[in-house]
């Protein structure tokens, strides 16, 4: 940040910093006319041409055009002419993807070469079969400030020569401060009494107008021909080896660095994938497993996708591990073999050690794809009777091969579906960018490996699972037994008791009584049960520990064969995951006594036609606790999605947002009230095909320990002649121009007696 007229830069890698840049900001000419700065311009056009003979003809004429060009503009900004240097850089990509990557002009063999090395680094594969286009030619002038004058250090940082400290009498003065532990004795100095090529060891302060800079010791400050200074570690740190058994500090560094991995996947993914689904949405979560297939961490994504994805890793090491091998990826939506709706799509990639022997982890990524075929526009039908009406079904898929991403194969299995995907090149790009956000999950594994040493690391992948499985059972101690049982519009039902032993410090979560298998799509296949019964124990744990398999191992849940959490093949399931993962979710919160209900239901809209599809699920207030109120417009639970942004939804789809509000005292009454819903109505520009799933339109969500009950929800169309159609809780209708489809969100009840 900066502040004050001075700007602080940290180099540093992603577990310690070797290197601090302090320097005053000041103008880029008036420092460039003092010899201290350089001066930059530069200049891109776009081509969009074949990569080959006649693109670098073209490439090299743009690149002359574009280097006058810079070259005039640094010349009028005073710029001599021989202190400028020109770069040329080519945009390259592969036919049909959005991201580029810039190389810098050079042989054609080499620029392909650079540009591969550039794609595997960010997306961990090649699509070799796939022609090179030339997507932009961007130029670049430097003109060098007092040339030669610096000197490179290696880091990026031009410093200059190291000189002796050279001090008046009154410039050190004692002082002492406290660091790593203990007091230091340390010579205290003034910046401005620091010239050019100072050298200042630590232990050290030094006094600027409106900061004090501290020198640790083993670094050293050092003032440079810009006047910055640099802080540089002159002293290696110790690296002493970790141990394996658990440390209290490093377990709370591993908590973190493990579920930074997975945020750093989150990441990529974001910037990566194509659909607004993913891109702005955020209907993705990413997370690590062990050898085994044990959840070690995850980024705070959606619950519902954490707490079911080790059944994926699991199918994934059942039917390939024999046959793993460095590069290779795997996909899978299957819901009775490891998945839990189609729409969600994982992507699984073993992660090995550097000599390709031993398989140290899992990475995956799971995305909502915007459509995978089946009856509607957005793979959200309420029709769907059998699972193959939803969409198209991969199972256990080798996506990529040593490292070749196998893009034809893949292309066939979206299209020869029954109801095949509508937009194959989405689901590629968006197969593409979660491979890519498993391979930025296995780099940061390597880095943190590369650290702490493989053992320590191994150690505690299993030390954080410990922790976590250590901090449930505490809770079990405070709990007792409970039950509840939620009803829904469909007539079906959730049973659940919760048997507490404190002795064992262990907790039997059945589901005996729950309604049978549904000839609807309310079907949840076991793992959508289980991530809830994951997510309802790690809240109310109340401590900060990832969401691990360490806190199932205290629990024992019971989920009857044939009942609707556990249907069997082929059973349609795309509610399942959305809409009854809520309704459990509030079952296992009542029978504990922890929160009041939410509104039950993830309201899933979906709309679209042949060449596109989209999705939301719209959020209503959160549930009231025993000495809380509930929010109000927040998404809950299972879901932990976004909405799209107003203009990013006008700007990719016919629509017009007309309005989204809260429904002011609409939430349930009781001593704590829920938090309000909302109404949001979109009026559609095209003919669309669109399609509600949602619940709690005809039965309200319950209040608990004698709050009142909340809300039922609404759906309806406006026609555009102004006739309104009611729609049921799950329905389907044809949108015309001007037709205005209006979604009144259910609300959570009340907590308590008034």
């Amino acid at each position: 940040g900066a502040a004050g007229g001075q700007h602080a830069c940290l180099i540093a890698d992603s577990l310690g910093i070797e290197t601090v840049l302090i320097h005053p900001l000041s103008g880029l000419l008036s420092a460039y006319g003092m010899g201290l700065a350089n001066l930059r311009a530069s200049r891109e056009q776009s081509l969009e041409v074949p990569f080959d003979e006649t693109a670098m003809s073209s490439l090299e004429s743009a690149a002359w055009r574009l280097g006058n060009d810079v070259t005039e503009e640094l010349l009028n900004e005073g710029a001599e002419h021989d202190d400028i240097e020109i770069r040329s850089f080519a945009h390259l990509r592969y036919s049909g993807t959005d991201t580029a990557f810039a190389v810098e002009v050079s042989e054609p063999g080499f620029m392909r070469r650079d540009f591969e090395n550039e794609h595997r680094q960010r997306f961990g594969f090649l699509s070799s079969e796939k022609p090179l286009v030339l997507a932009a030619v961007e130029v670049e002038a430097i003109a060098r400030g007092n040339e030669g004058a610096d000197e490179d250090d290696g880091d990026g940082l031009a410093v200059t020569i190291e000189a002796e400290a050279r001090w008046s009498d009154s410039a050190g003065l004692p002082g002492r401060f406290y660091s790593q532990g203990r007091w230091h004795e340390a010579q205290t100095f003034h910046r401005d009494e620091l010239s050019e090529g100072t050298n200042v060891e630590g232990p050290a302060r030094i006094i600027e107008a409106n900061q004090t800079v501290i020198v640790e010791p083993g670094w050293r400050a050092q003032v440079t021909i810009r006047n910055d200074l640099v802080l540089r570690r002159v002293v290696p740190r110790s690296h002493c080896a970790h141990g394996t058994a658990v440390d209290p500090v490093l377990l709370e560094v591993f908590n973190n660095v493990f579920m930074a991995v997975a945020e750093q996947m989150g990441e990529a993914l974001k910037l990566t994938a194509q659909s607004v689904n993913i891109k702005e949405r955020l209907d993705f979560s990413c997370a690590l497993f062990d050898p085994h297939g044990g959840l070690v961490a995850n980024a705070p994504h959606v619950p519902v996708h954490l707490g079911s994805m080790d059944a994926a890793i699991e199918t994934v090491i059942r039917e390939r591990r024999s046959e793993m091998c460095p590069g290779d990826v795997y996909v899978l939506n299957a819901p009775y073999n490891g998945g839990t709706h189609l729409p969600d799509v994982t992507v699984v990639t073993p992660v090995f050690d550097e000599a390709g022997r031993d398989l140290l982890f899992y990475v995956a990524s799971r995305g909502h794809h915007e459509d995978i075929g089946g009856l509607t526009p957005g793979s959200m039908t309420p029709r769907a009777k059998r699972i193959e009406e939803e969409g198209v079904l991969i199972d256990c898929f080798k996506l990529a091969e040593n490292g070749r991403f196998r893009e034809a194969e893949i292309r066939e299995v979206l299209n020869s579906a029954r109801y095949p995907a509508r937009q194959p090149d989405k689901n590629i790009a968006d197969l593409k960018a979660q491979v890519a956000a498993n391979a930025r999950g296995a780099n940061e594994i390597a880095k943190m490996i590369a650290h702490f040493g493989r053992d320590v690391v191994t150690a505690y992948m299993e030390h954080v699972q410990d922790n976590a499985e250590e901090s449930v059972r505490r809770l079990i101690e405070r709990l007792e037994d409970g039950d509840a049982v939620v009803a829904t519009d469909t007539g079906a039902e959730v049973h659940v008791k919760v048997t507490i032993d404190k002795k064992s410090r262990t907790a039997k979560i059945d589901f005996a009584g729950t309604s049978s298998m549904r000839d609807d799509n309310f079907n949840a296949p076991e793992p959508v049960t289980r991530a809830a019964v994951l997510y309802v124990f790690r809240v109310m744990t109340g401590e900060p520990i990832p969401l691990n398999a360490g806190c199932l191992r205290p629990l024992d849940i019971v989920v009857p064969d044939g009942s609707f959490l556990k249907p069997k093949f082929p059973a349609a399931v795309v509610a399942g995951n959305v809409e009854t993962s809520q309704v459990v979710t509030n079952a296992l919160f009542m029978a504990l006594g922890g929160l009041g209900t939410s509104q039950g239901t993830m309201n899933n809209l979906t709309f679209g036609d042949a060449t596109r599809q989209y999705y939301e699920t719209i959020c209503s207030g959160a549930p009231a606790g025993p000495d809380f109120d509930g929010a109000s417009g927040v998404q809950v639970h299972m879901t932990n999605t976004r909405l799209t942004d107003p203009e990013i939804l006008e700007m990719r789809y016919p629509v017009v947002l007309d309005e989204f509000s809260i429904v002011r005292d609409s939430g349930g009454r009781g001593r704590h009230s829920a938090g309000d819903g909302t109404r949001r109505g979109i009026r559609f520009l095209e003919p669309m095909r669109m399609a509600i799933l949602s619940g709690y339109r005809e039965t309200p969500p319950p209040g608990v320990a004698g709050g009142d009950t909340g809300r039922c929800g609404s759906n309806f169309v406006e026609r555009a002649d102004g006739t309104k159609q009611q729609l049921s809780g799950c329905d389907e209708t044809e949108i015309e121009p001007g037709d205005r489809i209006v979604v009144i969100t259910p609300t959570g009840g009340g907590f308590g007696k008034i």
